[in-house]
Order: C-alpha cells, then structure tokens, then sequence
C-alpha cells in the first residue's frame, strides 16, 4: 500500500500540483507538460517520476512517447485540488491546455506542417518565400490594415499595394521619418506613418479590418499590453497576425537587437491572445533558420469575435 503521508509530502509542491491537474484533465506526454508549462524535459520527467512512484499518475508507451494520466484516488483527488487552488498558475495552465487541445484536433496541421518542412529543400528555379509571400499579399483583400511595430516599413509597403489604407506605427521617430518619404517616393499615398507604441497605438478602437505584429512583440515591454491594444484596435470579425521568434535561449540577442523577451512558445502565445479576447486562434512554428542561433519564426492568428 502507498504511502499516504509520502503522496501528500509530493503534493506539497506547486509544479507537481501542476502537473497533476494537467493529467487529471487529459492524458499528456512529456513534451506536452513542457510545453504548457515551460519548464525542461528533464524536470518535468524527475517529478512525473515521483509521482509515478506513488501511483499517483501511470504511463503508457504511444510511439516514442510515454504518456501520463492522473490514477490518483477521489479521495486524494480533492485535497490536491483544494490545494491547487492557491497555485496562481493554474489559470494559465487550463488556457494552454485548451490551446494544445485545439491543435491535437487539427488534423490538417501535421499535414501543412510536412509540406512546410519540404518546402525550399528542393531547389525549383524562381519559387521562394519571399515570392510566395507577396504573391498572396496581393490577393489579400483588407480595408484598413495596421503594421503594429512597423520598423522601416517595407511589410506596410507590401500590404499597401492591396489594402484601401495602411497604418503604420513605430516608436523611433527616424523611422517614422524615413518611412514615410519612401512611401512618397513610391507614391503610396494610402500607406500612413505614424509615432506610437504598440502598447497604445494612436488608432481609434474598432477601426482596423487587419492588424500586423511582425517581430514587434519580443520588444514590448509588456506583451500583453500590446496584444490588448491591438483587440481594441481591430473591428469585430478582424483579425490580428503575429510574427516573432519562438522561444530560444540566445541572451545576447538582449544587447545585439534590444530584445525585451527572448521569443515565446506557442502555448504562451496563444494564452496572451486568448486572454486578450481573440478566438479562432491557430499558432504554428513558421520557418527555422539555419545559421546559428537558428531562430524560429513562430506565427499566430486570432481573430476578434
């Protein structure tokens, strides 16, 4: 028999608190604990381990996967979620949860996944991404659209050859300065510069049809900020496109591009998005570099109810 003394002395910590709500809500795999809660492989396996020990969760073998689920007794069961209720973290977790749900449920995914992953290994005369980009750019059809963190612009450029008006906000005036007088020089006179963060644009709620956060996020000083904003910003029915680095561990990129935050995981991602009120929300992991530190792109979109 168990040790009941053992399983509570377990239960005292907040991560395997964590992760056993996880599992009493749905069987998950090492990868997926750590991509709901951020954390190592190998701190995730030491505390499945022990609790495994204690009967408290079992595994099964899937493929290359162990898979965890929660077997720990009713009677157990609500003391850990009486406890669990003082773990400010577990709101947060339920809303990574659901978001891993969401994409285990779109079978279409691993399908698009494989033709991304085969995309550009094959050398084809004349095909690229910057191609394929802005041939669809161009069968894009938005009316008001917003480059959120629009740098020098040339992402605004490209949308305002389709969109009726083009909104393009950034913090340094120089930017701002030189964007615009390209814009003239290439006669977009739909396309507008204007100084603003992204964490309270000058835009007037309800007015963009497409809003546009390209490798803009990661310099926020608060994400969330920035993704509350861009709701405000977006008309019902719009939707908001999110450009950045996937979450990495490359800290000098703090002192070489004034990076705020070392990227995001998806999970994080699509829980900031959720939280802002977006819904129908899709994240995938775009495009990996392959020159060191190989940056990913991860891409999300969500949509304004």
């Amino acid at each position: 028999m168990k040790s009941i003394l053992k399983s509570l002395k377990l239960l005292s910590d907040p991560t395997r608190l964590r992760i056993l709500m996880l599992s009493d809500n749905e069987s998950l795999s090492v990868a997926e604990f750590q991509e709901i809660l951020g954390m190592g492989q190998s701190r995730i396996s030491t505390h499945l381990s022990q609790l495994k020990a204690e009967g408290l969760v079992s595994d099964e073998r899937s493929g290359k996967n162990n898979i965890y689920t929660c077997t720990t007794s009713a009677e157990l069961m609500d003391v850990a979620r009486a406890a669990a209720s003082e773990v400010p973290e577990l709101a947060a977790d339920r809303a990574a949860l659901r978001h891993l749900l969401r994409k285990r449920k779109d079978t279409a995914r691993a399908y698009f996944d494989e033709l991304a992953g085969r995309f550009g290994k094959d050398y084809v005369p004349g095909r690229s991404w910057k191609a394929l980009a802005e041939a669809l750019i161009k069968v894009l059809n938005y009316r008001v659209v917003a480059d959120l963190g629009a740098g020098e612009g040339t992402l605004a450029q490209l949308l305002a050859q389709r969109a009726e008006k083009v909104i393009a906000v950034d913090l340094s005036p120089k930017m701002v300065e030189f964007g615009q007088q390209l814009a003239v020089q290439n006669g977009l006179a739909n396309l507008e510069y204007r100084l603003g963060d992204i964490e309270s644009p000058p835009i007037d709620d309800g007015t963009l049809d497409l809003a546009v956060l390209s490798q803009a996020l990661h310099h926020a000083e608060h994400p969330q900020r920035a993704l509350d904003a861009a709701f405000r910003a977006i008309k019902p029915g719009g939707r908001l496109v999110v450009l950045d680095l996937l979450q990495h561990t490359f800290e000098e990129a703090r002192e070489l591009y004034a990076d705020r935050w070392l990227g995001f995981s998806e999970s994080n991602l699509a829980t900031m998005m959720e939280k802002s009120g977006f819904s129908q929300i899709e994240t995938i992991v775009a495009d990996q570099e392959t020159s060191a530190p190989k940056f990913q792109t991860l891409l999300g979109i969500g949509t304004r109810p």
